[in-house]
């Protein structure tokens, strides 16, 4: 048994886990909004197609991008109540899922995982058309536990996460950066993600939301600033959280975790 993350930028990532393919915030095409992709190249059909489930943490264009949504297919899109409702009146298939409560969810392959959501601190920015909860999520089965962090800032609930998901956590993506050289509000920069990995006790981290939108104004930003998030969380976890395993990928790689927490890049 193992878990396959493959990053597709920014806090997509294509979960393959017990003969489930999970995709989180799917983000497919090249602009959400006013931002643009770097590179101005979206991810490859080849590497999310399949999904079994979509992720939605919260309604942040750059994470419940409806366009990115629909080209999943008929698939069910596990979020908030109140996000599921706003989901479900445009066309897609939410899936409200209230707190402490488990979902089954089904692959084509037959495998089965279980997914639940778990808090997150994101009130910065309310948007006035969109409902505003913001939660992650912990995905487990075939003995791992995955938790997608979603958007948040640090909070002491965060420690609370294992006994949520009850077991370790195996796999934690967490988020480094943002669209920006500046963050607001409700995010994690890279010591502060690393700090909270060692809370959590994750035994590998996987960075996201980091060096992959930007504004259109972004060429009059500090030059480099897109690729600074991953390496600085790689020497904050070296340094803040020892035991876990930093593994930064570029957009389109992906790694193999096992249960044993060793990890190997494809």
């Amino acid at each position: 048994m193992s878990v396959r993350v493959r990053w597709l930028g920014h806090a997509t990532a294509v979960l393959d886990v017990a003969g489930v393919r999970l995709v989180t915030d799917p983000l497919l095409r090249r602009h959400a909004g006013v931002l643009r992709r770097r590179g101005g190249r979206a991810p490859l059909a080849s590497d999310w197609r399949g999904a079994d489930v979509a992720l939605v943490s919260h309604l942040h264009h750059d994470h419940a991008e409806v366009g990115s949504l629909r080209m999943l297919g008929d698939v069910p899109v596990l979020a908030a109540p109140s996000s599921a409702h706003w989901l479900t009146a445009r066309g897609l298939r939410g899936v409200g899922v209230a707190p402490d409560e488990w979902r089954a969810v089904a692959g084509r392959a037959g495998g089965e995982v279980r997914v639940r959501t778990v808090p997150a601190e994101h009130g910065h920015r309310p948007m006035p058309h969109r409902p505003n909860a913001a939660t992650g999520f912990v995905v487990r089965g075939g003995g791992l536990t995955v938790w997608f962090a979603g958007d948040t800032g640090p909070f002491p609930g965060l420690a609370h996460v294992p006994d949520l998901a009850g077991a370790p956590v195996d796999v934690a993506l967490v988020p480094v950066g943002g669209w920006g050289p500046r963050l607001s509000g409700g995010h994690l920069d890279p010591v502060e993600a690393a700090r909270v990995c060692a809370l959590v006790g994750a035994r590998v981290a996987v960075p996201v939301h980091w060096g992959t939108l930007h504004a259109p104004a972004s060429r009059r930003l500090p030059p480099g600033w897109m690729d600074r998030a991953g390496r600085a969380f790689e020497a904050a976890v070296h340094r803040l959280a020892p035991d876990v395993e930093a593994c930064v990928l570029e957009p389109g790689r992906a790694a193999t975790v096992t249960p044993g927490g060793r990890t190997a890049r494809v």
